[in-house]
């Protein structure tokens, strides 16, 4: 499959476990059906929604397998590779199971808080090392590093392996100047359910999406319509989830988006801690907003 193709709404998928503690494997099969027959345009694993840290590499190792086994290649398939030390990244490009991935998402490095030149040599060096295209994945709030978008383009013109990034600063500005400025066929994601549809009608080529885990119909809809141009049809489907946008991140991801899915009885919303679940104030408030949103 083209990477390339690798546009519209792509799905972050959260990662269901059972009460125990341990992943629910039949549930993620479910969820990764209803992504495909809903009209997403790619799936995303083992990202930050799916609670990435607290997985252990067997069960990332599996989680791949299964999702490959039920997509068996209907829509694209990114997946996270993401650590702060190159070559721990490097090493995991190159050991894990590819076959069937269609390009890898790969974070700003966290906590050591690189330069901009040294993140333009980590992203270089896992260019050149690894066979799967990359997409850069620029999250501020978590890296405690912005990657300005000087970096970025730079990282674009150097790295034809770099396909694009996944853009989570949400300063619209900078992301602007990369939609702008870039190479031709880069291709910029939102990262930021929030912006997405101002996103894309400045260019963006669509969005790695949470909200998409519980409205995957809804919310490819309005990508879909905002990326063919028709902005007016898509800004009412945009407008309907402005309540819900906040109450998925006030306590924090995933935990927001599994207490969603919980309240439409789409699994139990159990997280892994550190992770907990959202306050009783905030699920009430929720739940409010998901009745008006779908009437029920």
């Amino acid at each position: 499959m083209d990477a390339k193709s690798i546009k519209g709404m792509g799905t972050a998928l959260i990662t269901p476990f059972k009460e125990d503690d341990s992943v629910d494997y039949a549930k993620l099969r479910e969820l990764v059906e209803l992504q495909i027959t809903a009209g997403a345009d790619f799936i995303v694993a083992i990202g930050t929604t799916a609670e990435s840290p607290a997985l252990t590499t067997e069960e990332q190792d599996e989680i791949i397998r299964t999702i490959k086994e039920v997509n068996k290649g209907r829509i694209p398939l990114v997946v996270g590779v993401c650590g702060n030390g190159t070559n721990k990244v490097i090493h995991r490009i190159l050991t894990m199971d590819k076959e069937g991935v269609d390009a890898l998402l790969c974070v700003c490095p966290y906590y050591n808080k690189p330069t901009q030149e040294g993140l333009y040599r980590h992203f270089k060096a896992l260019s050149e090392a690894s066979p799967l295209p990359i997409i850069l994945y620029n999250i501020p709030a978590r890296a405690g590093v912005n990657m300005l978008p000087e970096t970025t383009l730079r990282i674009a013109r150097e790295c034809p392996n770099i396909i694009g990034i996944k853009e989570a600063s949400g300063i619209v500005g900078q992301i602007d100047m990369i939609i702008k400025q870039r190479e031709p066929n880069f291709i910029v994601l939102s990262g930021d359910d929030t912006i997405t549809y101002p996103l894309i009608a400045m260019g963006a080529d669509g969005v790695i999406s949470v909200i998409g885990n519980a409205f995957p119909q809804a919310f490819s809809t309005m990508v879909r319509l905002a990326r063919r141009g028709d902005i007016t049809s898509a800004l009412p489907i945009h407008h309907s989830f402005k309540e819900l946008y906040p109450l998925l991140f006030v306590d924090g991801n995933p935990s927001g988006i599994k207490m969603a899915m919980k309240h439409l009885g789409m699994l139990n919303g159990h997280l892994r801690l550190p992770l907990v679940p959202m306050t009783d104030e905030n699920s009430a408030k929720m739940a409010a907003v998901l009745s008006d949103i779908t009437g029920k």
